[in-house]
């Protein structure tokens, strides 16, 4: 061999394994989970605890003592595939209880649980707060319980705690539980003993207390003659001191009589109750006195956008503002000191814009802060109000805190009848936007919306090259109920309109490359990616699929065997949009290779949408690709599963595309 060729053979080589470490180095960076998955500040304020993701799909607890050198002890942690542990809340200086989510598979119906344990900050004496299961039992006991309100009666020690009751079998004793539905019990997390407050309902869904601990709200989720959930909330409340239940009547603001009127938390300090309603279409926050609900007032609107969430603070929970999202999501605080140090806040730190107390000490003097942007997954604070220092304590993701991001902007575009779409924009750092490979990457829900800030995937497109457009398209939540419209399966081609106008474009505006254009999305956004094909199948010459639903009528089935059949019934709908909306039906329309992914525990779609998906395309002759997860839900919350995805996804890309 010349010489010359030899070095050129050997360069080529050495930059094509560069090009591979490269790849990998980035893929597990974006793909690692959070450091902070969930954070809290015990009552002191001298101590945190967080949950961290650790190597593959396990969870971390770990404990920093401020005071004590600020060293970080891990005091348990989370193998089980099937179950994450999804935050600890301080109860006292020295206790703490943890939560774990999971879902199991009992004969080929999967289940989602939760329980919860009390460990000391040591990681010894650690306890079953949750019920235990009997072998009595006539069902499986799902709901291991919610903390209701933290530091009740006095006692730093007690908890109010719900309760799932599940009947048993009386057979051979005289003492079995025949009661059932959701109570609340007073729980010793030291000693582990409980006792009932709060009788089960049958029917009884959620229990809110006042910054008081007493338990003021109750939901009750009514039942039709089959078993399933009508979609017929009830809402129940009383008045403090008391323990008779009375129906809540309509609110009334101006003489309105609002019946879409939902509470979610009450002011005890000046008898009101907190709660959502529609106003002009969009859903406003109001507030009511308990001892007048006819003398209602809106205490927080918008005309463009919904104001989607109550702001709390401190051990208690108590209400101090509002949340909603238009380009950027802000925060208006009812609270003046508040407002005044989130704007302080703000100023100091001017390059993180998304500013948001997420804890405090039990004085509220000591406060937890997350600031972070479009470029920064974000860095946790602590301000102590005394001192007026803040302190930098743990980066969200800490495999990325040097890591260069590209800057994510608001945009607009037409859609095919001319209504502006709102989106956003990620371009690869230092690129012109021009003539770039590009993904379009719909959100999934459909009953959701992508925000500002920082997103992992998006980011890890813009690393690899790619410009990202993420579209809120029509069927969206957050813009009202006409931008919301009759959701995006019912009104599905409205949806992927959207969604394909948003390519067209890119393609027309120059930015983007029309032989390189591809999409991509999780969930629904999975589904838009597949359906995208069957009504344009030349606009997208690759297609990556995640989790996606695959067929509208599967969707509808997979709910029969839960409670809430009826609903998912509802929101399909019936008529020729579920034979039309279903890509599963209509692989022969497929022009463009398809990467799929699945995990086989995941309950939000059932995993037969890929696996059927994935033949309907090999039989038809189209190239496809699927990869199966075991023993992973709908999020995929493994960090070598996320970066194995994202090299899968890459490579898949870049041969598909020519890049």
């Amino acid at each position: 061999m010349n010489k010359w060729v030899a070095s050129f053979a050997a360069l080529a080589t050495a930059s094509v394994s560069a090009a591979a470490e490269d790849l990998e180095n980035t893929a597990a960076r974006f793909g690692m989970r959070e450091t902070i998955l969930q954070i809290s500040l015990s009552p002191s304020g001298d101590k945190i605890a967080y949950v961290s993701a650790g190597p593959g799909h396990t969870e971390v607890v770990n404990i920093v003592d401020l005071n004590g050198g600020a060293d970080i002890v891990s005091i348990t942690g989370n193998t089980e595939q099937i179950a994450d542990i999804t935050g600890c809340e301080w109860v006292t200086n020295s206790r703490l209880v943890c939560e774990l989510y999971g879902v199991g598979n009992a004969s080929g119906l999967l289940l989602p649980f939760t329980r919860t344990i009390a460990i000391d900050d040591d990681g010894s004496d650690m306890k079953m707060i949750s019920e235990r299961d009997s072998f009595r039992a006539l069902g499986f006991r799902q709901n291991g319980g919610d903390i209701v309100a933290l530091d009740v009666e006095g006692d730093e020690g007690r908890i109010l705690f719900t309760k799932e009751y599940v009947k048993e079998t009386t057979i051979g004793t005289r003492l079995a539980n025949d009661q059932e539905g959701l109570g609340v019990d007073s729980i010793d997390v030291f000693k582990g003993s409980s006792r009932s407050v709060e009788r089960p309902d049958a029917q009884a869904s959620r229990y809110i207390a006042d910054e008081n601990g007493d338990i003021r709200l109750k939901y009750r989720d009514l039942v039709d003659g089959s078993g399933y959930l009508s979609g017929e909330r009830v809402f129940m409340y009383r008045d403090a001191g008391k323990s008779s239940w009375n129906r809540m009547e309509p609110v009334s603001v101006n003489g309105k009589v609002r019946d879409d009127f939902a509470p979610v938390a009450v002011d005890a300090g000046r008898n009101v109750v907190y709660g959502y309603a529609k106003e002009n279409g969009f859903d406003v926050i109001i507030e009511a006195p308990l001892d007048n609900l006819a003398n209602g007032r809106i205490v927080m609107s918008r005309d463009d956008v919904d104001v989607d969430s109550l702001i709390r603070i401190g051990r208690q929970r108590r209400v101090v503002g509002a949340t909603y999202a238009t380009e950027k999501r802000a925060i208006d605080y009812f609270d003046p000191k508040l407002d005044e140090l989130a704007t302080a806040l703000g100023n100091a730190l001017p390059e993180h814009p998304l500013v948001n107390i997420i804890g405090s000490s039990a004085d509220e003097n000591k406060l937890l802060i997350v600031a972070s942007s479009d470029t920064d997954p974000g860095m946790v604070y602590l301000y102590d109000k005394t001192s007026n220092q803040l302190e930098p304590l743990l980066a969200v993701r800490e495999l990325l805190s040097e890591q260069a991001m590209s800057r994510m902007t608001p945009v607009s575009y037409k859609s095919a009848d001319g209504t502006e779409i709102p989106a956003y924009l990620t371009l690869p750092i230092g690129a012109e936007a021009k003539n770039l490979p590009a993904i379009v990457l719909p959100h999934g829900g459909p009953a959701a919306r992508d925000e500002w800030g920082f997103d992992w995937l998006p980011q890890f497109f813009a690393s690899r090259g790619y410009l990202v457009l993420q579209p809120n398209y029509r069927g969206s939540a957050g813009y009202g109920e006409d931008w919301y419209g009759k959701n995006g399966y019912q009104a599905w081609e409205t949806a992927i309109s959207d969604i394909n106008d948003a390519g067209r474009w890119l393609v027309s505006s120059g930015m983007a490359d029309g032989e390189k254009l591809a999409i991509a999305g999780w969930s629904y956004g999975g589904y838009a990616a597949l359906q995208s094909q069957v009504i344009e199948p030349d606009l997208y010459k690759a297609v990556v699929a995640i989790a996606p639903v695959t067929d509208l009528e599967y969707l509808r089935e997979d709910a029969r065997r839960y409670t809430n059949y009826s609903l998912r019934d509802e929101q399909l709908g019936q008529g020729p949009h579920i034979a039309a909306g279903s890509p599963l039906r209509h692989a022969d329309r497929f022009k463009a290779p398809v990467q799929l992914f699945h995990g086989d525990l995941d309950l939000n779609v059932d995993v037969r949408h890929s696996q059927m998906m994935a033949k309907r395309l090999e039989s038809a002759g189209k190239n496809v690709t699927y990869t199966e997860f075991d023993g992973l839900q709908h999020n995929l919350g493994d960090s070598k599963v996320r970066m194995n995805m994202l090299i899968a996804i890459d490579k898949f890309l870049a041969s598909a595309l020519g890049n």
